[in-house]
Protein backbone atom coordinates (compact mmCIF):
# COMPACT_ATOMS: atom_id res chain seq x y z
CA UNK A 1 0.00 0.00 0.00
CA UNK A 2 1.31 3.50 -0.77
CA UNK A 3 2.15 5.72 2.17
CA UNK A 4 -0.14 8.78 2.20
CA UNK A 5 1.85 10.16 5.10
CA UNK A 6 4.87 10.53 2.87
CA UNK A 7 2.96 13.20 0.97
CA UNK A 8 2.04 15.07 4.17
CA UNK A 9 -1.43 16.03 2.89
CA UNK A 10 -0.48 17.40 -0.56
CA UNK A 11 -1.67 20.97 -1.00
CA UNK A 12 -2.37 21.67 2.67
CA UNK A 13 0.87 23.54 3.28
CA UNK A 14 0.42 25.77 0.25
CA UNK A 15 -3.14 26.60 1.22
CA UNK A 16 -2.15 27.23 4.84
CA UNK A 17 0.80 29.42 3.85
CA UNK A 18 -1.39 31.63 1.67
CA UNK A 19 -3.93 32.16 4.43
CA UNK A 20 -1.22 32.68 7.06
CA UNK A 21 0.43 35.37 4.93
CA UNK A 22 -2.88 37.20 4.50
CA UNK A 23 -3.70 37.08 8.21
CA UNK A 24 -0.19 38.13 9.25
CA UNK A 25 -0.25 41.09 6.87
CA UNK A 26 -3.59 42.25 8.28
CA UNK A 27 -2.26 42.18 11.84
CA UNK A 28 0.99 43.88 10.82
CA UNK A 29 -0.82 46.83 9.22
CA UNK A 30 -2.93 47.33 12.34
CA UNK A 31 0.15 47.10 14.59
CA UNK A 32 2.00 49.61 12.39
CA UNK A 33 -0.86 52.09 12.79
CA UNK A 34 -0.71 51.61 16.55
CA UNK A 35 3.06 52.16 16.51
CA UNK A 36 2.52 55.52 14.78
CA UNK A 37 0.11 56.58 17.54
CA UNK A 38 2.55 55.49 20.23
CA UNK A 39 5.40 57.38 18.54
CA UNK A 40 3.33 60.57 18.48
CA UNK A 41 2.52 60.16 22.17
CA UNK A 42 6.15 59.46 23.07
CA UNK A 43 7.33 62.53 21.14
CA UNK A 44 4.66 64.67 22.78
CA UNK A 45 3.38 65.88 19.38
CA UNK A 46 -0.32 66.61 19.76
CA UNK A 47 -1.06 67.56 16.13
CA UNK A 48 0.70 64.41 14.91
CA UNK A 49 -1.16 62.37 17.52
CA UNK A 50 -4.56 63.55 16.28
CA UNK A 51 -3.60 62.57 12.73
CA UNK A 52 -2.22 59.20 13.85
CA UNK A 53 -5.38 58.42 15.81
CA UNK A 54 -7.52 59.18 12.76
CA UNK A 55 -5.38 56.84 10.66
CA UNK A 56 -5.61 54.18 13.38
CA UNK A 57 -9.41 54.33 13.20
CA UNK A 58 -9.21 53.66 9.47
CA UNK A 59 -6.70 50.86 10.11
CA UNK A 60 -9.21 49.05 12.34
CA UNK A 61 -11.74 49.01 9.50
CA UNK A 62 -9.05 47.86 7.05
CA UNK A 63 -8.05 45.10 9.47
CA UNK A 64 -11.59 43.77 9.71
CA UNK A 65 -11.98 43.72 5.93
CA UNK A 66 -8.60 42.04 5.38
CA UNK A 67 -9.22 39.31 7.96
CA UNK A 68 -12.73 38.66 6.65
CA UNK A 69 -11.32 38.27 3.15
CA UNK A 70 -8.57 35.90 4.31
CA UNK A 71 -10.93 33.74 6.37
CA UNK A 72 -13.54 33.61 3.60
CA UNK A 73 -10.86 32.53 1.13
CA UNK A 74 -9.57 29.81 3.45
CA UNK A 75 -12.97 28.50 4.55
CA UNK A 76 -14.88 28.76 1.28
CA UNK A 77 -12.20 27.98 -1.30
CA UNK A 78 -9.10 26.37 0.14
CA UNK A 79 -10.64 24.11 2.80
CA UNK A 80 -13.00 22.48 0.25
CA UNK A 81 -10.10 21.95 -2.18
CA UNK A 82 -7.91 20.32 0.47
CA UNK A 83 -10.83 18.22 1.71
CA UNK A 84 -11.45 16.99 -1.83
CA UNK A 85 -7.77 16.06 -2.20
CA UNK A 86 -7.89 13.84 0.85
CA UNK A 87 -11.19 12.29 -0.14
CA UNK A 88 -10.17 11.73 -3.77
CA UNK A 89 -6.92 9.99 -2.83
CA UNK A 90 -8.75 7.77 -0.34
CA UNK A 91 -11.43 6.90 -2.89
CA UNK A 92 -8.78 6.01 -5.46
CA UNK A 93 -7.21 3.47 -3.08
CA UNK A 94 -10.60 1.74 -3.04
CA UNK A 95 -10.83 1.78 -6.83
CA UNK A 96 -13.62 4.34 -6.91
CA UNK A 97 -14.09 8.01 -7.73
CA UNK A 98 -14.84 10.76 -5.23
CA UNK A 99 -18.21 12.52 -5.50
CA UNK A 100 -19.77 15.12 -3.22
CA UNK A 101 -22.26 12.92 -1.41
CA UNK A 102 -24.46 14.30 1.36
CA UNK A 103 -22.06 12.94 3.98
CA UNK A 104 -19.17 14.86 2.41
CA UNK A 105 -21.25 18.02 2.18
CA UNK A 106 -22.22 17.71 5.84
CA UNK A 107 -18.60 17.15 6.91
CA UNK A 108 -17.44 20.16 4.89
CA UNK A 109 -20.09 22.43 6.39
CA UNK A 110 -18.87 21.51 9.87
CA UNK A 111 -15.26 22.23 8.88
CA UNK A 112 -16.21 25.58 7.37
CA UNK A 113 -18.13 26.61 10.47
CA UNK A 114 -15.25 25.64 12.75
CA UNK A 115 -12.80 27.60 10.60
CA UNK A 116 -14.90 30.76 10.74
CA UNK A 117 -15.49 30.40 14.48
CA UNK A 118 -11.85 29.83 15.38
CA UNK A 119 -10.14 32.43 13.20
CA UNK A 120 -12.73 35.20 13.50
CA UNK A 121 -12.83 34.80 17.27
CA UNK A 122 -9.19 35.90 17.46
CA UNK A 123 -9.68 38.79 15.07
CA UNK A 124 -12.71 40.01 17.01
CA UNK A 125 -10.68 39.95 20.20
CA UNK A 126 -8.03 42.05 18.47
CA UNK A 127 -10.66 44.55 17.32
CA UNK A 128 -11.89 44.87 20.91
CA UNK A 129 -8.34 45.49 22.12
CA UNK A 130 -7.85 48.02 19.32
CA UNK A 131 -10.97 49.84 20.50
CA UNK A 132 -9.64 49.93 24.04
CA UNK A 133 -6.33 51.31 22.79
CA UNK A 134 -8.14 53.93 20.72
CA UNK A 135 -10.02 55.20 23.76
CA UNK A 136 -6.84 55.25 25.85
CA UNK A 137 -4.97 57.13 23.13
CA UNK A 138 -7.78 59.69 22.85
CA UNK A 139 -7.57 60.22 26.58
CA UNK A 140 -3.81 60.70 26.29
CA UNK A 141 -4.36 63.28 23.55
CA UNK A 142 -6.63 65.31 25.81
CA UNK A 143 -4.59 65.21 28.99
CA UNK A 144 -1.59 67.29 29.98
CA UNK A 145 1.52 65.17 30.63
CA UNK A 146 2.15 65.61 34.40
CA UNK A 147 5.70 66.73 35.01
CA UNK A 148 5.44 68.92 38.09
CA UNK A 149 4.53 66.08 40.43
CA UNK A 150 7.16 63.66 39.20
CA UNK A 151 10.03 65.96 38.40
CA UNK A 152 10.48 64.34 35.02
CA UNK A 153 10.57 66.20 31.73
CA UNK A 154 7.51 66.20 29.53
CA UNK A 155 9.20 63.91 27.01
CA UNK A 156 10.17 61.42 29.71
CA UNK A 157 6.61 61.32 31.00
CA UNK A 158 5.24 61.00 27.48
CA UNK A 159 7.60 58.12 26.71
CA UNK A 160 6.52 56.37 29.91
CA UNK A 161 2.87 56.81 28.95
CA UNK A 162 3.49 55.36 25.48
CA UNK A 163 5.26 52.36 27.01
CA UNK A 164 2.36 51.79 29.38
CA UNK A 165 -0.17 51.89 26.53
CA UNK A 166 1.90 49.50 24.42
CA UNK A 167 2.14 47.00 27.27
CA UNK A 168 -1.56 47.25 28.13
CA UNK A 169 -2.87 46.99 24.55
CA UNK A 170 -0.70 44.60 22.49
CA UNK A 171 -1.86 44.44 18.88
CA UNK A 172 1.16 42.65 17.44
CA UNK A 173 0.30 39.45 19.31
CA UNK A 174 -2.61 37.05 19.44
CA UNK A 175 -3.70 36.80 23.07
CA UNK A 176 -5.22 33.55 24.30
CA UNK A 177 -7.81 33.30 27.06
CA UNK A 178 -5.16 32.36 29.62
CA UNK A 179 -3.17 35.48 28.78
CA UNK A 180 -0.52 33.76 26.65
CA UNK A 181 0.72 36.09 23.89
CA UNK A 182 1.69 34.48 20.61
CA UNK A 183 3.46 36.23 17.70
CA UNK A 184 0.89 36.66 14.95
CA UNK A 185 2.80 34.74 12.27
CA UNK A 186 3.41 31.79 14.60
CA UNK A 187 -0.29 31.69 15.47
CA UNK A 188 -1.45 32.16 11.87
CA UNK A 189 0.80 29.40 10.51
CA UNK A 190 -0.20 26.96 13.24
CA UNK A 191 -3.92 27.75 12.99
CA UNK A 192 -4.13 27.50 9.21
CA UNK A 193 -1.98 24.36 9.06
CA UNK A 194 -4.24 22.74 11.63
CA UNK A 195 -7.38 23.69 9.70
CA UNK A 196 -6.10 22.38 6.36
CA UNK A 197 -4.62 19.18 7.85
CA UNK A 198 -7.90 18.40 9.60
CA UNK A 199 -9.83 19.04 6.37
CA UNK A 200 -7.61 16.64 4.42
CA UNK A 201 -7.96 13.89 7.02
CA UNK A 202 -11.70 14.34 7.47
CA UNK A 203 -12.06 13.85 3.73
CA UNK A 204 -10.19 10.56 4.04
CA UNK A 205 -12.24 9.38 7.00
CA UNK A 206 -15.58 10.30 5.43
CA UNK A 207 -14.70 8.11 2.44
CA UNK A 208 -13.92 5.33 4.90
CA UNK A 209 -17.34 5.65 6.52
CA UNK A 210 -19.15 5.82 3.18
CA UNK A 211 -17.52 2.56 2.07
CA UNK A 212 -17.78 0.67 5.34
CA UNK A 213 -14.05 0.72 6.09
CA UNK A 214 -13.65 0.24 9.83
CA UNK A 215 -9.92 0.78 10.35
CA UNK A 216 -7.17 3.08 9.12
CA UNK A 217 -3.41 2.91 9.37
CA UNK A 218 -1.76 5.99 10.85
CA UNK A 219 1.15 7.77 9.18
CA UNK A 220 2.74 10.34 11.44
CA UNK A 221 5.98 11.65 12.86
CA UNK A 222 7.98 8.93 14.60
CA UNK A 223 7.72 10.55 18.05
CA UNK A 224 4.20 11.93 17.74
CA UNK A 225 1.68 10.71 20.31
CA UNK A 226 -1.95 9.95 19.55
CA UNK A 227 -3.68 12.77 21.45
CA UNK A 228 -0.72 15.17 21.75
CA UNK A 229 2.89 15.17 20.70
CA UNK A 230 4.19 13.92 24.10
CA UNK A 231 1.45 11.29 24.50
CA UNK A 232 3.25 7.97 25.22
CA UNK A 233 0.70 6.24 22.96
CA UNK A 234 2.68 6.65 19.74
CA UNK A 235 0.57 6.85 16.60
CA UNK A 236 2.79 5.99 13.65
CA UNK A 237 2.00 2.73 11.83
CA UNK A 238 -0.74 1.81 14.29
CA UNK A 239 -4.23 0.71 13.31
CA UNK A 240 -7.07 2.84 14.64
CA UNK A 241 -10.81 2.60 14.36
CA UNK A 242 -12.23 5.18 11.99
CA UNK A 243 -14.28 6.79 14.77
CA UNK A 244 -11.19 7.08 16.99
CA UNK A 245 -9.29 8.66 14.10
CA UNK A 246 -12.14 11.11 13.57
CA UNK A 247 -11.77 12.21 17.20
CA UNK A 248 -8.03 12.81 16.73
CA UNK A 249 -7.46 13.75 13.07
CA UNK A 250 -4.30 15.54 14.21
CA UNK A 251 -2.48 15.65 17.54
CA UNK A 252 -1.15 19.23 17.46
CA UNK A 253 -1.28 22.29 15.13
CA UNK A 254 1.72 21.38 12.95
CA UNK A 255 0.97 17.66 12.90
CA UNK A 256 1.75 15.72 9.69
CA UNK A 257 -0.68 12.91 10.48
CA UNK A 258 -2.44 11.17 7.61
CA UNK A 259 -4.50 8.00 7.36
CA UNK A 260 -4.42 5.07 4.97
CA UNK A 261 -7.61 3.07 4.53
CA UNK A 262 -7.41 -0.60 5.55
CA UNK A 263 -10.49 -2.30 4.10
CA UNK A 264 -8.73 -5.63 4.62
CA UNK A 265 -8.94 -5.30 8.43
CA UNK A 266 -12.08 -5.72 10.50
CA UNK A 267 -10.23 -6.31 13.80
CA UNK A 268 -6.82 -4.83 14.71
CA UNK A 269 -5.35 -8.27 15.48
CA UNK A 270 -5.92 -9.25 11.86
CA UNK A 271 -3.03 -7.08 10.73
CA UNK A 272 -0.26 -9.52 9.86
CA UNK A 273 2.71 -7.30 10.66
Amino acid sequence: MSDPGAQHHPGTRTAAATAADQLTEAWQHLAAAQTAVLAAIADHRRPDLAHAIARFTAAIRDFQRAVDTAVHDLADRQIPAVYEQGAAIAAATLGTTFTWTSSHQHALRALTTDTYTDLLRHSQQTVRRAGQFYRAARAAARQQIPTALTGRTALQAAKALADQLAAAHPLDRVVYRGGTRMPVRVWAEAATLARTAVAYNVGTLTVARDHGVQFVEVFDGFDCGWTSHPDPDKAVRTLRAVEDAAEWPIAHPRCTRAFGLRPDVTHPEEDGR
